[in-house]
């Protein structure tokens, strides 16, 4: 075995054996659940449940959702690591039944021969791999004739998984004062302007049943004129969301380690959701076109009242070398669009080889405001494992020693003192 300071162990191969928190998901499009199992939960987190199942229904709205969320109410279960409200410090362990499971299961039952008094429809396999879907390198990569025994995982149906998981480490980070919110900046060709910086409180101030949860109402407006033309013409649309934190100390996350960098970390946080095919810090891919006058955040004397240095700007996101540092955290996602066209792209039979159409299976229009909460639990899990490497504890109360010692160490730190 090989450590390293700071991380866990690994194994001579390099492989890290276990990180600070981390989730597993299971489960099928129209199977009949999903299950998530949360290990690393510290012991003595009070947790609230409707806020959980709070976040899942965040997860199903938006403008531009397709029929699965009329029949979907998710709802989480709790089966293992809670006792009377309260974390255990055990891995705890989720379940989100599908109510579709019933029009379903003679199509994905899992016994040899389908059961007795199975309900639904029988359907035929799927041999038309849909362009920009997981249908076609999935069949090669595990050697599926039938495609849904890829799609039925692929789907983003399993987010729902992730935002409860995400939620509960949301949850965490409440404790210390952390909160995340986001928004959308852009549907399709629709965009905030570059100016518009939109603040941590504008975007928690946004309505859940809001159509978008886009800051500029007017914009709004044109962003969902934008999906009714995509709708109409039997095509789909993407855009772009920003994840916004605030309340984090400084010093999470290192510069020390390629895989210790906090912004990397975010990075693929966003980037293994569904159909995300970029992610932004900050001013993102601006850094590339501005001068480095325009870029750096300047670092000035603290401000009346305040014992941190003050930065006029947030250009970095918060993250300068991998490492908060004490501003919002700014994380954006760029959605490609949904891969299933009503209209639907030239494709083959891979039973045949023939040119046939894709499949078309029952989907989005748009999805962007259901990836900015996904983008949030994502968020707030690698924040929550970030801060749990840091200020270490097996339960609440001692991590809130250490986050209360290392406070007033950054306090005594940046007191004004006179010149020498």
């Amino acid at each position: 075995m090989i450590d390293e300071p700071g991380a866990g162990p690994r194994s001579s191969f390099g492989i890290e054996l276990f990180a600070m928190l981390r989730f597993l998901t299971a489960g099928e499009s129209h199977g009949q659940a999903l299950v998530v199992t949360l290990d690393g939960m510290p012991a003595g987190l009070q947790l609230d449940i409707d806020a959980l199942n709070t976040q899942l229904r965040r997860r199903q709205g938006g403008y531009g959702r397709g029929r699965r969320m009329a029949i979907e109410s998710d709802r989480a279960e709790i089966l293992a690591g809670v006792r009377h409200g309260r974390t255990t410090g055990a891995p705890i362990a989720l379940l989100i039944r599908n109510r579709d499971w019933v029009n379903w299961q003679q199509t994905m039952y899992v016994e040899a021969e389908m059961p007795e008094g199975a309900s639904g429809t029988k359907r035929s396999g799927v041999t038309r791999p849909r362009p920009g879907h997981a249908d076609l390198a999935g069949a090669v990569k595990y050697g599926h004739d039938d495609i849904r025994d890829v799609l039925e995982r692929a789907s983003a149906r399993e987010t729902a998984a992730r935002v409860a998981a995400g939620s509960l480490a949301r949850q965490l980070l409440g404790q210390f004062g952390v909160h995340i919110a986001s928004h959308v900046s852009a549907i399709g060709s629709v965009v905030l302007p570059e100016s518009r910086v939109v603040s941590f409180e504008e975007a928690q101030a946004q309505p859940d049943d809001a159509p978008l949860r886009c800051v500029d109402e007017a914009l709004q407006q044109q962003m969902i004129a934008a999906i009714d033309a995509a709708k109409a013409a039997g095509d789909t649309i993407g855009g772009a969301f920003e994840v916004i934190a605030t309340g984090l100390p400084p010093g999470l996350g290192s510069y020390v380690q390629w895989d210790r960098k906090l912004d990397g970390r975010l990075g693929q946080a966003l980037m293994c959701i569904h159909a995300i095919k970029a992610v932004g810090i900050g001013i993102g891919p601006d850094v590339a076109v501005r001068p480095g006058s325009r870029v750096h955040d300047e670092i000035l004397p603290p401000a009346a009242g305040s014992d941190a240095p003050a930065r006029p700007t947030n250009n970095a996101g918060g993250l300068e070398g991998g490492v908060t540092n004490g501003q919002d955290v700014r994380v954006s996602g760029f959605m490609k669009p949904i891969a299933t066209l009503m209209k639907p792209l030239r494709s083959v039979d891979i039973s045949t080889m023939s040119e046939a159409p894709a499949a078309i299976e029952r989907s989005d229009v748009c999805a962007v405001p259901a990836a900015a909460v996904v983008g949030e639990a994502m968020v707030a899990f690698v924040l929550a494992d970030a801060f749990l490497e840091k200020f270490g504890g097996d339960s609440i109360d001692e991590i809130r020693a250490h986050v209360e010692a290392t406070a007033e160490q950054v306090r005594r730190r940046f007191t004004a003192r006179p010149p020498a």
